[in-house]
């Protein structure tokens, strides 16, 4: 049972709760919060900060005469300094005798905090008196990136935050990039999700995150002489000064042990392994509104009872501590290996856990507001419940359990109530992201959930037999194969008699015999090879002369490969939810005509697009403030930031010669940033005169990172063979930068990477070549590089082979952030086309429904490879670019067949296109006036792709939700 009690849960401050002075010197603040009741003072000291302050500060006593109105409070630089200075010392992280960086961040984010709880109070005692319908947000990733100046940005004190530090002695931008510790990887799935609590507390929508509170990211990236290194990313070593640990919120999880039948016919999951999640609460706050609302994140725990003192005072002190290791390592690293059975258990851990405490947490919500009168048929009128991605599917199996096993719903309304309740975003068409579990393994650590689950696919069964029973046998057996949630199982019994075959009638006269060498095989008829339970049938033959023969040799049939049991995660989604959303138009197009083609017949109803998008405040306004001020500007309003249309009127200053000026120059101001930045990181020095050609992303064979490189590998040795003039006359200057991490076992990316740094090490160093070309590899590329290296770019690349790319969010940043993009008809690029103008896109490749013929022409024998391409491949064989063995990353380029081969992601065949289009790049660059208005036109264009306008058609068309404005 929860431990969270009391309607005024998130009134963290209770009704005793009065106005904090201190003193500052030239005002008197009101910023702090105590409990009057257990309000201690202690002795007052001296605080030093930086040797240049020698201020006293007071400890904060009670406000005299009343409580005051909060909301009404508008800090400035002098109070906000005054709070720092307070924090630094009263909310100590560090020790007292200096005021560095890390204790300047983590002081500042707390005043920052501060003004945060003010409002997020506000906000969630709205929502429990008015009781209306919230979205919950379920992600295994929420990827946050800098906090701080996002916070303060949306309460509009930026100015007066860098005011204040600078009056302690230091720089805003340095003291918010401490941040880079804390979930700090980059990777889209969280990086989105965390765009999306953006837009729904700035347009004031009633929801809740849910995450998991992981001590360590995925890993932090290092990149060394053999490629691509991982070490533990520390996102919780010093603590985050943003949560707020609710001890009072808590929750059982179980795993293992046994489902049985009670006396009252009920079924009981009993025994196994018990833990505890335990909430940890993040405010996300809107843009110029009181809105906050929470990401809640869960660790794992257990009761202090669970360790064995016994066992540690005996010295078995491992032991001891199983109990608490075991749930901790739940929250250690998101997305642990799952090569292993261990590895591939902490990953359904995680996702359970996930999915119970937070259905647990919702359902307490809903009981407190509900009151005495609880009626569960309301449930879905009062919960939405998005799953992002499949990593959440086990709310459809938990939601059932809590139904009928603790609230005593039967079937049918439990199941009714789930399939109102859930929601499902489809990310991929990628066959290994569509997740299946094994039955065995589930069946092990979640015993009730597979019962349920065996309940479900056998209703749906029934479903598709009573849609489809009068098609051909064999057609509603394929129906049946691919759209059950359980894969490799026999059918219900209930269904099975359709799909007997007829027995092949023989000869009475016949006999079963043993087979030998000399029986002619014309004479056999063979009844079948294996029953279902893969047992060995007998073989008969037309009797007559074959018994004389002298030799007899036993047929041994070849046994059967049995294939293994799986729960396909994707189709119970589809099957348990309401609505099943594709990312981009394309997306969603081939998730209804080839992903889930079946389910989209049976259901067409359920399937919509949502087109992805990204928060303007973060990757214009605050991530590139002189683009941000060059829009307010030319368009006369910083309304853009909210609404987004605005930055079509650009459109009509496209060529203004003034406009392009500033517009170069703003950009070049941000090319130097990085100039400065690769430096330090990388050791290579570019020049900001050059075109920054960027590609960041996850480093995978579907996104093409080889094609670039190959690219840039073709260009290469183009300019070796050409005298200095030649060069410069035939080349733009390019700056070429990766960034992106391979994951840990994927071999393959991870020598993209190592082969990367090996052509840049090369071309770097080439004296020939100067600055003219140049290749780095950013390392541990996030969210905070990302805000520095898209603000900078001239070209983006976004070069996945079409239809593999579910949307993509960079290009969506890239475009926005005024540069131009080189790609594919793929995920969202179709639509960034759409809008920007096909005429400032440039667009190479294969569409997405040539594929499945190239791939064929390729099996086939009949692919004959650019003479350019095989060129390419000579060189990097040549040992052009160290003695390194890629014999194994060009060889999967070779081949009409075989896993690992055959260029399955068609880089030879796009190769041709893909440079050609590069010279298109190069004559377009060398026109700065056409090129300025190309880039002017992509931010110009780039309005649709407001995460803001996502989450209003997600709140319309499949939460629900009204918007609710904090006065």
């Amino acid at each position: 049972m929860a431990t969270a009690n009391g309607a005024h849960l998130f009134n963290h401050y209770g009704s005793n709760s009065r106005f904090i002075h201190f003193t500052s010197r030239n005002t008197t603040s009101k910023l702090f919060l105590t409990k009057t009741s257990h309000f201690r003072t202690p002795n007052k000291r001296s605080f030093h900060l930086n040797n240049t302050l020698t201020d006293k500060i007071h400890h904060p006593i009670t406000e005299q005469g009343g409580e005051s109105d909060l909301s009404s409070f508008a800090p400035d630089a002098a109070s906000i300094t005054s709070s720092i200075k307070y924090h630094a010392e009263f909310t100590p992280v560090f020790s007292p005798e200096r005021f560095e960086l890390p204790k300047a961040f983590f002081a500042t984010a707390q005043s920052v905090r501060d003004s945060l709880l003010i409002n997020w109070n506000a906000t969630y005692d709205v929502y429990e008196k008015l009781n209306m319908k919230q979205a919950y947000y379920l992600s295994m990733e929420f990827l946050q990136g800098r906090a701080l100046l996002n916070a303060i940005g949306n309460l509009e004190l930026t100015g007066a935050f860098a005011e204040a530090l600078k009056n302690l002695g230091h720089n805003l931008e340095n003291v918010a990039s401490q941040v880079t510790r804390c979930c700090s990887w980059k990777w889209g799935l969280g990086r989105l999700a965390s765009c999306f609590l953006d837009s729904l507390a700035t347009l004031n929508y009633p929801a809740w995150g849910y995450g998991l509170r992981y001590k360590y990211g995925l890993f932090k990236q290092r990149i060394t002489k053999d490629g691509q290194e991982e070490v533990a990313e520390e996102w919780l070593e010093i603590g985050s000064p943003w949560e707020v640990v609710r001890n009072d919120v808590s929750y059982p999880i179980k795993f293992y042990g046994k489902v049985s039948t009670g006396s009252d016919g009920k079924r009981y999951w009993i025994g196994g392994e018990d833990i505890k999640a335990v909430a940890y609460d993040v405010p996300i706050p809107g843009y110029k509104t009181r809105t906050t609302i929470s990401l809640r994140l869960w660790s794992t725990q257990v009761p202090s009872a669970d360790f064995d003192l016994s066992a540690f005072n005996a010295g078995e002190h491992t032991k001891a501590c199983e109990a608490q290791a075991s749930a901790e390592k739940i929250c250690y690293i998101l997305y642990p290996g799952d090569e292993s059975e261990e590895g591939k258990i902490l990953r359904l851990k995680q996702q359970y856990t996930l999915c119970s405490a937070s259905l647990q947490d919702i359902i307490s919500r809903f009981e407190r507001r509900s009151g005495d009168r609880i009626k569960w048929e309301e449930f879905p009128e009062k919960v939405a419940v998005q799953m992002n991605d499949t990593h959440p599917t086990l709310c459809i199996p938990e939601l059932m359990r809590i139904l009928i096993d603790l609230k005593g719903l039967n079937w049918n309304e439990a199941w009714n109530i789930t399939q109102r309740t859930v929601a499902y975003t489809n990310h991929t068409v990628l066959p290994e992201a569509l997740e299946k579990w094994s039955y065995e393994l589930m069946q092990k650590l979640l015993p009730r959930h597979v019962e349920i689950i065996e309940a479900i696919d056998e209703e749906l069964v029934h479903e598709i037999v009573s849609k489809y029973g009068s098609l051909d046998l064999n057609k509603l057996e394929e129906k049946l194969t691919t759209m059950r949630i359980l894969e490799n199982f026999d059918l219900p019994s209930s269904v099975a008699e359709l799909f007997i075959k007829p027995e092949i009638s023989v000869d009475d006269d016949t006999e079963t015999v043993e087979v030998h060498d000399k029986v002619e095989a014309s004479d056999k008829v063979v009844i079948n090879d294996e029953d279902d339970a893969g047992k060995k049938t007998s073989v008969k033959t037309e009797a007559a002369a074959e018994k004389d023969i002298d030799k007899k040799t036993p047929v041994s049939p070849e046994p059967a490969v049995i294939p293994p049991k799986k729960v396909r995660m994707a189709n119970l989604c589809v099957v348990g939810g309401h609505a099943v959303n594709g990312v981009a138009e394309i997306h969603s197009e081939i998730v209804k005509e080839e992903v889930f083609n079946d389910f989209y017949k049976l259901w067409p109803e359920k399937f919509q697009n949502k087109t992805n998008g990204v928060t303007p405040r973060r990757w214009i306004r605050f991530c590139n403030p002189p683009l941000s001020a060059i829009i307010t500007k030319w368009t006369g309003t910083e309304d853009w930031v909210l609404k987004t249309e605005k930055l079509a009127e650009l459109q009509k200053f496209a060529d203004n010669e003034d406009l392009q000026n500033e517009w170069r120059e703003a950009k070049r101001s941000n090319k130097i940033k990085v100039v400065s930045f690769l430096k330090e990181k990388t050791g290579y020095s570019v020049v900001p005169d050059a075109m920054f050609d960027i590609q960041v992303k996850r480093i995978h064979e579907y996104k093409r990172q080889l094609l670039n490189i190959f690219g840039i590998i073709y260009r290469y040795k183009k300019m070796k063979e050409m005298t200095a003039a030649e060069r410069k006359t035939n080349f733009v200057p390019r700056v070429c930068i990766f960034g992106g991490k391979a994951f840990a076992t994927y071999v393959q990316a991870k020598r993209i990477v190592k082969f990367i740094t090996d052509v840049g090490a090369t071309i770097n160093h080439d004296p020939e070549i100067g600055d003219l070309l140049k290749v780095v590899f950013v390392p541990d590329y996030n969210v905070s590089v990302a805000e520095l290296l898209i603000p900078a770019s001239d070209l983006s690349e976004h070069i996945s082979t079409a239809g593999m790319e579910a949307s993509g969010t960079s290009n969506m940043k890239f475009a926005m952030s005024s540069c131009i993009q080189i790609g594919t008809l793929d995920g969202a690029n179709v639509e960034i086309r759409e809008e920007v103008g096909e005429e400032n896109f440039f667009l190479f490749g294969a569409q997405a429904h040539e594929i499945a013929g190239l791939r064929k022409e390729r099996a086939d024998g009949k692919f004959v490879p650019d003479e350019r391409f095989e060129e390419v491949k000579e060189f990097v064989r040549s040992g052009a670019f160290g003695s390194y063995n890629y014999d194994d990353l060009i060889g999967s380029l070779e081949g009409n067949e075989c896993f690992g081969r055959a260029d399955y992601f068609l880089v030879g065949k796009d190769f041709p296109s893909y440079i050609e289009c590069q010279e298109k790049v190069d004559e377009a660059y060398r026109d700065q006036k056409r090129w300025t208005k190309m880039s002017i036109l992509n931010t110009a264009g780039s309005y649709k792709f407001s995460s803001d306008r996502t989450i209003h058609e997600y709140a319309k068309d499949i939460w629900n939700i009204e918007a609710v404005e904090i006065a």
